[in-house]
């Protein structure tokens, strides 16, 4: 993806132990392009390998997008203030 997204977060994270597999995990890797029997196969094959999963929750306290259009990380824009400082000199 470009630009690139960043999302920076703080706050508390815990572990879930959850036995299975998250819902969750199933539909994050649900974006690769897979037939319906593919899909069937590959989530036969993660169950069979896993007996649970550990979910890490984050409760967050702080919270910033760095999308690269509309938001910079810091180090980034005093770098082009200081080259723009130069230029005018």
């Amino acid at each position: 993806m470009h630009p690139p997204r960043i999302l920076l977060i703080r706050g508390r994270a815990e572990p879930d132990v959850v036995d299975g597999i998250p819902d969750e995990y199933l539909q994050m890797n649900g974006s690769y392009e897979m037939t319906p029997e593919q899909r069937v196969e590959w989530e036969a094959e993660v169950r069979s390998l896993y007996d649970g999963m550990v979910r890490i929750v984050v409760t967050p306290t702080w919270a910033k997008l760095i999308d690269f259009e509309t938001t910079l990380p810091s180090a980034i824009e005093e770098l082009v203030r200081r080259r723009a400082e130069r230029e005018r000199a």
